[in-house]
């Protein structure tokens, strides 16, 4: 089969749905198919970019959106590119730029349009509303309003949770949604094949042999509630000792200035370390040196952090949420927080494992995620999305 992802995200730069596409396209690939990624242009591109099954289009970078591309919705030579191609089905991973260029495509060419739902948009209104509440109304109501026509005007819906499928549910009742958890490569995260210069080169720059070692990390946004972690830490330390803890928040991010002040004011600064962002290549290692790695984020679609600590062989700490009901199971594959009382009871649960029950629990989480993420498993669920499809175009 021949597909065209498009996408307004794509390696290297990183995030959860960069990793989606390019995992995707790699699986598709692997097993026999062709396909093209129409995405975004890099930084420092200013023209229309052509590399064997890969083209970049540029667009007008965002700072404050963590340099997201705003592109334009059509572009002739692509198109002509997209039509030589003749793909047997469009697939689309936004909802903008790029993504209506996609549907356009699928239009012009008579074939139809899979989409993907990533990210709970009505969680991040405060970037355009900045709190004026008759402007997030504004915005959520927008949202509604443009979800109904990309629902009208997509073949078949994927996303990649419960919880995200019950959203947009909410603004396209009528249709069937396919729950589709993103499969991932979780290979690089296999402790097995961590080398062990680079383990003890980081573990003596950023880790305290005589502390318990505590993770964020990930993209440094309001969404995420890392202040809320900052928040609980303290709360634990202020009951137990700060002399315990060292913490490491690993990322970058439009929020991290205010975090760092944040971090500062609640009075933990000097147990923190901003490590900034790391080579991707480097983020199995800090997962495995952690004692636990913890997010309070409400925001998550599927959770890729969860799942990549689990396979690095670390305890998760985690906030209640609907999309980690099958991944983070309480007291088997890891821990869970409801209310912020919860929290410090939760740590001392993590802190307190025998060593025998620390393994118990990191051999039941990785074995969970690779069963509920397997890249097997994720390809024939998404090419039984693109038959269904085709068929509906016969």
């Amino acid at each position: 089969m021949r597909i065209a992802l498009f996408a307004d995200t794509y390696p290297p730069q990183i995030n959860g749905v960069a990793t989606a596409t390019k995992t995707l396209r790699d699986v598709l690939v692997a097993n026999g198919n062709e396909v093209l990624v129409v995405t975004v242009a890099l930084l420092d591109q200013k023209k229309i970019t052509y590399s064997p099954n890969l083209i970049r289009i540029p667009g007008i970078t965002a700072k404050k959106l963590y340099n997201y591309k705003f592109t334009g919705v059509f572009y002739p030579e692509v198109y002509k590119e997209v039509e030589k191609f003749n793909p047997d089905v469009i697939h689309v991973q936004t909802e903008v730029g790029v993504g209506v260029f996609g549907r356009i495509c699928a239009r012009n060419l008579g074939i139809p349009v899979v989409y993907t739902y990533h990210t709970m948009y009505d969680e991040y209104t405060y970037y355009v509303s900045k709190g004026i509440k008759p402007i997030d109304d504004f915005a959520k109501r927008a949202i509604k309003v443009w979800f109904d026509i990309l629902a009208d005007t997509s073949t078949e819906i994927t996303t990649p949770s419960v919880k995200t499928m019950l959203a947009l549910k909410k603004w396209a009742p009528d249709k069937y949604i396919n729950v589709i958890p993103n499969g991932l490569d979780l290979k690089p995260f296999d402790k097995k094949k961590l080398v062990p210069a680079k383990l003890e080169e980081l573990r003596n720059k950023y880790f305290h042999k005589d502390k318990k070692n505590l993770l964020i990390l990930g993209r440094l946004a309001k969404e995420k509630s890392i202040d809320v972690v900052f928040k609980l830490v303290n709360d634990y330390i202020e009951k137990n000792g700060r002399d315990k803890i060292n913490l490491l928040v690993v990322g970058d991010g439009p929020y991290k200035e205010k975090l760092e002040e944040i971090n500062r004011k609640i009075g933990i600064d000097d147990i923190t370390t901003f490590v900034g962002a790391v080579e991707h290549s480097e983020v199995a290692y800090f997962y495995n040196l952690a004692d636990c790695y913890i997010s309070a984020s409400l925001t998550e679609t599927q959770g890729l952090t969860y799942i990549e600590a689990m396979a690095s062989g670390t305890i998760v700490l985690a906030r209640k949420d609907k999309n980690l009901e099958e991944t983070v199971i309480e007291g088997k594959t890891g821990f869970l927080f409801d209310k912020e009382e919860e929290f410090s009871p939760q740590l001392e649960k993590v802190f307190a494992l025998t060593k025998t029950e620390r393994e118990k629990i990191l051999e039941d989480s990785y074995n969970n995620v690779m069963n509920l993420f397997g890249l097997d498993l994720y390809y024939k669920r998404m090419m039984n999305v693109y038959n269904k499809a085709r068929r509906k175009y016969w």
